[in-house]
């Protein structure tokens, strides 16, 4: 096949209009449907080929349930219908909205 050295390598990249660039970051979070892939100590690589961008992503990785309701969803519903936060995140996964929980909390 092709014998290349680094410094050709290189060359030949830079003539096909591709560079690299490594981004910082101390966490990436994709969210998908009801997940979220977590990647921890991220080693990113964005790419760009042709006017476009791809991103190279390597760290260690962990999935989780992604939450529907923040924390303020939550603490407001207990708030609002004098209930415990258990009881408000409880009802707010059965109901899925906020008002319905609050309403459901006071009965």
């Amino acid at each position: 096949m092709f014998n290349l050295g680094g410094r050709q390598m290189e060359k030949m990249v830079k003539q096909l209009g591709i560079t690299t660039e490594n981004i910082p970051a101390d966490q990436v979070i994709i969210r998908s449907g009801s997940k979220e892939i977590v990647i921890d100590k991220p080693n990113i690589t964005k790419v760009k080929i042709a006017g476009q961008d791809t991103f190279q992503i390597i760290g260690e990785i962990s999935e989780r349930l992604k939450e529907k309701f923040s924390e303020d969803d939550v603490k407001l519903v207990a708030s609002q219908a004098g209930a415990s936060m258990d009881d408000a995140k409880k009802a707010l996964e059965e109901t899925g909205d906020i008002a319905a929980a609050i309403m459901k909390l006071k009965q």
